[in-house]
């Protein structure tokens, strides 16, 4: 027997009709003491309130719940919701119908709290993608501008000027280079070159490459002793490069001198590959980590732009990361060091 908070409306036309009938017909039986004339008052009674009851419930109250449904999806009914609004809709009860509003009502609230969120990080990438190109604009112009006013004959400063606006020139170049690349990213127009490659020998690579950075501040690159044993991966090895590059840059640019980066493999479930490079630098308060994959977000803004970079660097890599369809994630603690890894699909190798 369902309960009364979710009775149909042919129940609860049933439930009232019969409340209504039987101190009635209970009534008549007492004053006739005929037993003929009370059950033939009960039927008429209990079928006459059952069907004014229904037909009230259905007529007025139901086609308002029908209304609000056709309101909620703000579309003309189709055969087959006409069909759901005359036949299904009717059977439900009350509580149902409140709780398909509340629902959609909360799945109208998360819509509209993520259309928030969306403007605030579009107006907040507006403002540092202005900033960005602002920097090296002012600072080209004002070097051209100075030159082309006499100092262009002024060996002193003329060349350290051109090397200024050379410098700024490739500043912008990149930056644009990075907003072009995150943008194909996002639309799903990069095209993905997926071949099988030992994962450690990459970061091996990324290493070297970045030896020399890396001597300046005599920060040590190793692969962790428990982790020498090689993975071959699935994924497109230039786009994982980029990754590599961009967090180990970052933790020769933000690490602490005779510092330490580390890489770390590990075999998750036979199917994917775990990376992590970590650092023991300045590390990264607990309040950014949620937002520090977002385009042009800065922890320190001062600091970062000190030591250069576009501020898309984790969002591009986010990006190459999710087109794998894999995770990428942050751990990182003030004064301890930051932790970055993401997963790639596993292969056997080739040739073992």
């Amino acid at each position: 027997m369902p309960t009364t908070n979710h009775l149909s409306p042919k129940q609860l036309s049933a439930l009232t009709a019969i409340i209504l009938s039987i101190p009635i017909c209970l009534g008549i039986l007492i004053i006739s003491k005929n037993w003929i004339v009370a059950l033939v008052s009960l039927t008429v009674i209990f079928i006459g309130s059952y069907a004014l009851i229904l037909f009230t419930l259905q007529k007025f109250i139901y086609r308002k719940i029908k209304l609000i449904y056709k309101l909620i999806y703000q579309t003309k009914a189709t055969k087959r919701e006409e069909f759901y609004y005359d036949n299904i809709l009717p059977q439900k009860g009350i509580d149902e119908v409140r709780e398909d509003v509340e629902t959609w009502a909360e799945q109208r609230k998360k819509e509209i709290e993520t259309l928030q969120q969306n403007e605030t990080f579009r107006k907040e990438f507006l403002q540092n993608l202005s900033h960005e190109l602002k920097t090296p604009i002012f600072a080209i112009q004002g070097y051209v501008e100075t030159l082309l006013d006499g100092a262009l004959h002024n060996n002193e400063v003329n060349e350290k000027f051109l090397i200024n606006t050379s410098k700024n020139v490739t500043r912008l170049a990149s930056l644009l280079k990075d907003l072009d690349e995150i943008t194909k990213l996002e639309s799903g127009e990069m095209i993905m070159l997926l071949e099988q490659f030992v994962i450690q020998d990459l970061m091996k690579e990324v290493f070297e490459t970045l030896e020399n950075k890396a001597k300046e501040k005599n920060i040590k690159q190793l692969i962790k002793k428990d982790s020498e044993f090689e993975f071959t991966v699935y994924a497109d090895k230039e786009k994982i490069r980029q990754v590599f590059t961009n967090f180990v840059e970052n933790g020769i640019k933000y690490g602490k001198r005779n510092g330490i980066i580390e890489a770390s493999f590990y075999n998750v479930d036979g199917k994917n590959v775990l990376i992590e490079i970590s650092d023991n630098g300045d590390g990264i308060a607990e309040e950014h980590l949620p937002r520090i994959f977002e385009r042009f977000y800065r922890t320190d803004t001062a600091r970062s732009r000190k030591v250069g970079g576009s501020g898309l660097g984790l969002a591009i890599c986010k990006h190459i990361v999710e087109a794998h369809n894999q995770n990428i994630h942050v751990r990182s603690k003030l004064d301890v060091g930051s932790s970055f890894g993401f997963t790639l699909p596993a292969k056997k190798a080739l040739h073992p």
